[in-house]
């Protein structure tokens, strides 16, 4: 599953037509990590369960690298490694009896992996609370500690999904995707002098892009801007 994932996404990547991509799930189930059976038969066979993880940490890295946002539709469970996956998409909607947990630590394996996410999305306590108890997070509580961004009663979730992907997609797909890739790498800078450094570069950049050029020529014009992207 994860291979196939990484693989729809990277083929999307080259569709110009693809402005937003959803990750939404049938049944009861979001995502539920890792099949601890291949696990522990790869690591009593093989000696090593490396490969697993690794694709797993391209495929995070990958939702990262696109240029098009992701959004999670989460309608039921998201635990462990499904947790860390909406933890690493741009952004990710709930409804609101959905529950988010990394239990990991209470069969002796540390959602480590996890916390890569988790650590960049939260705030530190939080994060670690979820990741040392393995506790039951709610939609409410996800909202409120920056796991998701909106809870909302199952009725209303396959819409407000489609509303937040329709808002996106109204921009030129390369300032969308300028933008994301410029997020992503200020906040991985330790330094804040740099990262401005950096994100005014890339401003500067950008006010030279034709959609940048038409967008504010048609703001200064008061018409609808035509994109180019």
């Amino acid at each position: 599953m994860m291979a196939e994932l990484k693989g729809t996404l990277e083929s999307l990547e080259s569709d110009k037509e693809v402005k937003v991509a959803i990750l939404r799930h049938d049944g009861k189930v979001f995502s539920s990590g890792h099949d601890l059976k291949e696990l522990h038969t790869r690591q009593s066979t093989l000696g090593t369960t490396d490969p697993v993880f690794s694709l797993c940490s391209e495929l995070m890295l990958t939702i990262k690298k696109v240029r098009f946002p992701v959004i999670a539709e989460v309608s039921g469970l998201a635990t462990a490694g499904g947790c860390q996956l909406v933890a690493a998409c741009d952004l990710a909607v709930a409804a609101d009896g959905a529950t988010f947990s990394t239990p990991g630590v209470k069969i002796g394996l540390f959602c480590t992996t996890p916390s890569v996410e988790l650590g960049r999305v939260m705030p530190t306590k939080q994060a670690m609370e979820m990741l040392l108890t393995g506790d039951l997070m709610s939609a409410e509580q996800a909202v409120a500690c920056g796991l998701i961004n909106k809870a909302v009663s199952p009725e209303k979730l396959r819409d407000t999904t489609m509303d937040l992907a329709a808002k996106i997609a109204q921009a030129p797909s390369e300032t969308v995707a300028i933008g994301k890739k410029a997020f992503y790498r200020h906040l991985a800078m330790p330094d804040i002098t740099a990262a401005y450094d950096f994100a005014k570069g890339v401003m500067v950049d950008n006010m030279a892009a034709p959609d940048a050029v038409e967008g504010i020529d048609a703001f200064i014009s008061k018409r609808k801007p035509q994109w180019t992207s």
